[in-house]
């Protein structure tokens, strides 16, 4: 049995370097065990973050779970909060329960399940993890990096896949843009994808991060990876977009229409509800077309979406689309939605359930954002008539066959018969989704059509921002970090922020070590520095440590490697 252990234990530490330090359960116990054996221990930190990822169901109708059988495609450990109570042979089905606040666990070699009061962790090694029955793309799910299963108030437990950020992208970025996109495209959307789940956010569960549908990005798994998405994300490894010290917010839809929208115009403030809410500089509305005017006026926009003019999303089948009503048609469709759409609380007055809507008199647009965006619209009955804001709350609410409308880039024609009467409405649209940020149609078309670069592709959409390694703080606490990121261009610049004085940096780059003197004064202009890395940087892969020789209490630097510099040209066509 010792023996047993012993290679248990041996083959967890022998997992690959990123992901051993990457799994926080194997406990100092474990650690210890297998140095006394004689293994060798891995001290090398994750090649990247670990994002926590919530799994739904099949249809992701639900993330809460009390009766899973899962599996690994390799040797397969099972733990209770870190101790080890299992190790099973590949494809092998292991149930488990929760009952009475304890999961009971089901294997083939035993009769009775095994009580454990958890969370449990389960790991594959040299291999990968799957639900039994558990589909994505019409494939079974498999998934990189680890499983955790933590229970919830309710007697159910949420299954959380631990993966590393440049694993978890590879499960991303084929399944929210279509790999035929092409290379360059595939790059930016890996860069967006990146920075979406490494910015800090208010989760939805205390459970996990992110999860795995549309609610924060698609993130089929490993059977759904493509060797084009996989180059995409490497050859982007470690890169974000920035807007000063700070990871953008990088949206994106499907198609903008040929005109982005400002970030204020089409969201809300997340927590106060705000509309329109704070403005994102760097998500601001911009035409595809050079000298194109705002869309802001019934004029402009009527002009824009009745034709189509030369946009980057111009392929796209959502680039312009229409829609038609009969008065009474349109009247049953917004019985249905108002109730729903006023718990939003953008539609003023409330139209309550069990309400009865009047007769549409007209479809009125009060405001518009610079893409033609609806930015508040009126809907007049023989009634009343309902004040309606927001993007996302107006495509809800105007259906068609029970289907939203593509975006809210539209103009509405009103028809009257001779006595006044509104007997049709017809809408003129542009766009898909809400068409803030990066257009994909129009990234894969930048890419392939123009052969623009996945940088000048996320400078076109997202306005003065610079790409560079996520920052991060030094300090006697952490006195030395490792990033690694990918560089097709031998230039990048150490941007470091020396507000307290420290004296000197040493940076080893891909083996190259270098101790850098820093600026001390505190002058605004003595405070930022940049520092040219450009000679120990190659075209591929590169590894850079940062460490301070000087360990003073309450005091650190910030920095970060930029590769490509803010860039303040608005057109790139």
């Amino acid at each position: 049995m010792e023996k047993l252990i012993t290679a248990i234990l041996m083959a967890i530490l022998s997992m690959p370097q990123s992901f051993a330090q990457s799994v926080p359960f194997i406990p100092q116990a474990t650690m210890e065990a297998a140095r006394e054996a004689g293994a060798e221990i891995i001290t090398q930190a994750p090649t990247s973050e670990v994002v926590r990822v919530g799994i739904g169901t099949s249809n992701f109708a639900s993330y809460q779970y009390n009766d899973l059988t899962v599996f690994g495609t390799g040797d397969t450990q099972i733990y209770d909060n870190g101790q080890l109570i299992g190790n099973y042979a590949a494809n092998q089905n292991i149930r488990i329960t929760l009952q009475n606040g304890m999961f009971n666990v089901y294997t083939p070699q035993s009769n009775l399940p095994e009580k454990v009061s958890g969370p449990i962790q389960i790991t594959s090694n040299y291999g990968l993890l799957g639900v039994s029955g558990l589909k994505r793309a019409g494939k079974q799910a498999l998934y990189h990096g680890a499983f955790e299963l933590v229970k919830n108030s309710s007697n159910t437990f949420n299954l959380v896949n631990m993966v590393e950020v440049e694993e978890y992208l590879k499960g991303v970025v084929p399944n929210e843009m279509p790999v035929a996109f092409g290379l360059e495209a595939l790059k930016a959307q890996s860069v967006a994808a990146r920075n979406y789940v490494l910015s800090p956010r208010t989760k939805s569960s205390p459970n996990y991060d992110v999860v795995d549908s549309v609610a924060s990005q698609v993130y089929f798994g490993a059977n759904t990876e493509k060797p084009l998405g996989n180059q995409a994300v490497a050859e982007t490894e470690g890169i974000v977009a920035l807007y000063g010290w700070d990871l953008i917010l990088a949206q994106y839809s499907s198609t903008a229409g040929g005109y982005t929208e400002s970030y204020s115009n089409a969201f809300s403030d997340p927590i106060s509800k705000e509309f329109p809410s704070k403005d994102k500089p760097y998500l601001q509305a911009k035409a595809d077309i050079i000298g194109q005017e705002p869309l802001n006026t019934e004029e402009a926009a009527s002009d824009f979406y009745k034709s189509k003019p030369d946009a980057y999303d111009m392929r796209s089948p959502y680039f312009r689309w229409e829609r038609e009503w009969t008065a009474e048609e349109l009247r049953k469709a917004l019985q249905a939605t108002l109730p729903a759409q006023s718990a939003t609380g953008f539609i003023k007055p409330v139209f309550q359930k069990g309400e009865t809507l009047g007769n549409i008199k007209e479809i009125k647009v009060l405001r518009r954002g610079a893409s033609g965006k609806i930015i508040e619209m009126e809907i007049v009955t023989n009634s009343k008539t309902y004040k309606v804001c927001k993007e996302l709350v107006i495509r809800r609410l105007i259906t068609k066959d029970g289907k939203a409308l593509p975006s809210a880039n539209v103009v509405f024609e009103n028809n009257f018969d001779e006595n006044g009467n509104l007997v049709s409405i017809k809408a003129f649209g542009g766009g898909f989704g809400h068409g803030v940020g990066m257009s994909q149609f129009g990234a894969g078309f930048m890419g392939s059509e123009l052969h623009k670069t996945y940088d000048k592709i996320l400078q076109h959409y997202y306005t003065g921002v610079a790409l560079g390694t996520k920052p991060e703080i030094l300090s006697a606490q952490r006195p030395s970090l490792t990033q690694s990121f990918y560089a097709n261009k031998e230039q990048a610049k150490v941007i470091v922020d020396n507000k307290y004085g420290i004296d000197n940096l040493k940076i080893d780059i891909n083996g190259h070590e270098k101790l850098f003197a820093l600026p001390k004064e505190l002058f605004a202009h003595k405070r930022y520095c940049e520092i040219d890395i450009s000679e120990y940087v190659k075209n591929g892969r590169n590894i850079v440590q940062f460490s301070l020789p000087e360990l003073e209490d309450n005091k650190g630097i910030r920095l970060y490697v930029e590769l490509v510099g803010k860039d303040d040209s608005e057109y790139i066509w």
